[in-house]
């Protein structure tokens, strides 16, 4: 049996600005604070990406962007996202990365840093044997979203909904793709997220994740189980 391909990790981003990211959090912190924390957030997933031993891409969420997005990974292939709802944006860039040889994509944000080097391991092994791995959030999202095969038809998904999750998950099945759901992650968009967060990241010796853990603390956010 021929050795599977390296999967490649595919990073959506924004660039942080005032207005432009991480707005129900500026609403509870305010607009600089939000947007330090958006910066750091975008760090550690830049962190993840740059450690990736396969193929990478960042996805910037306009043209404009690309030039920036590419300076921060240099060894990424860079492709901004085009029009349209998230569900349109995952569609096309999946069509495109798979159009360029690419076979087994994991997607991700910039929303969960507790994600760890062993949680992108474990999804990789899971491609093995499975044409499909969401790793679940919280709320009902999810925080990674990985498969072997093109997805399904996104645009209609209730995204930043807690039916996400489940709602994608019946549309692989649907579309015949064997499928595992795994995790209890949280994401970042409120306050409270926060306390999580610096519990999580307590014990975390990772440059972006130190740095985003004393600008949590220097918030005055305690850690909370």
């Amino acid at each position: 049996m021929a050795p599977a391909a390296a999967a490649c990790l595919v990073l959506l981003c924004k660039r942080p600005a005032i207005g432009h990211s991480k707005q129900r959090l500026a609403a509870q912190l305010g607009l600089e604070p939000a947007l330090e924390i958006a910066q750091h957030l975008l760090d550690c997933a830049l962190e993840d990406l740059q450690q990736w031993p396969g193929p990478k891409a960042l996805a910037p969420d306009h043209p404009d962007h690309s030039a920036w997005a590419q300076a921060r990974c240099p060894q990424a292939l860079c492709l901004a996202q085009h029009q349209g709802n998230l569900g349109q944006r995952l569609n096309d860039l999946d069509r495109r990365l798979r159009d360029q040889g690419q076979r087994r994509l994991l997607f991700i944000g910039s929303d969960c840093p507790a994600l760890l080097p062993s949680d992108y391991h474990a999804v990789s092994e899971l491609l093995d044997s499975h044409d499909t791995v969401l790793l679940k959030a919280r709320d009902g999202g999810v925080v990674l979203m990985a498969s072997n095969r093109p997805w399904p038809d996104l645009r209609d998904l209730p995204w930043s909904t807690a039916h996400l999750a489940q709602t994608l998950a019946d549309k692989c099945r649907a579309a015949g793709h064997s499928l595992v759901q795994t995790g209890d992650y949280f994401d970042i968009d409120h306050r409270d997220d926060l306390q999580l967060l610096a519990l999580a990241l307590t014990q975390d010796a990772r440059p972006a994740r130190l740095r985003l853990r004393d600008a949590v603390r220097d918030l005055g956010v305690p850690a909370h189980a």
